[in-house]
């Protein structure tokens, strides 16, 4: 499994409430820090409203590549259905992420997906110093990258769940 390969990761589980209650959690860019053990926190770029187009700003820390900040801008944005980013450059991302809402009966499966590449980051840079690993290293950080990715989905299901709106 290689970078160039654009591989993927995805996430689900269905929450107790209506889409509508659990978009409004996924528009608070910074409340993934709560549940994920790499990102860090994050807000809109001053003057952004959430939107397409929109952009805001990750911090991340990782014991292998170290901390860094990263610029995002949303690339799909359906109220109470899809919301999309891309990191750094939307032509040639880092990777790109996305958050989907799908009614399920008086619930709502909520999915998060990840995409790495196919632009360069602090994995390519780290591959690039043992590139005879880059299987190895892709398959383990696809791995880091679900673990968190649960925690969050998890974590936005237990503050849907308890009625309490977000903001």
């Amino acid at each position: 499994m290689k970078v160039s390969d654009c591989p993927t990761t995805e996430v689900e589980v269905r929450v107790a409430a209506p889409p509508a209650e659990v978009w409004s959690w996924l528009l608070d860019v910074d409340l993934p820090a709560r549940f994920s053990t790499e990102f860090q926190g994050g807000g809109w770029v001053e003057g952004t409203e959430p939107g397409l187009g929109a952009r805001f700003r990750g911090r991340n820390s990782h014991p292998v590549a170290g901390e860094w900040e990263t610029v995002s801008t949303v690339t799909g944005y359906e109220p109470a259905r899809l919301f999309a980013w891309a990191v750094m450059d939307v032509t040639n991302p880092a990777a790109s992420w996305r958050f989907e809402l799908v009614p399920d009966g008086d619930g709502t499966v909520l999915r998060q997906w990840a995409q790495i590449g196919p632009g360069p980051s602090n994995l390519t840079r780290i591959i690039g110093s043992m590139p005879e690993h880059e299987d190895e290293i892709v398959a383990m950080r696809l791995g880091e990258l679900r673990d968190n990715m649960q925690k969050t989905v998890e974590g936005i299901k237990a503050l849907a769940e308890t009625g309490v709106h977000a903001g």
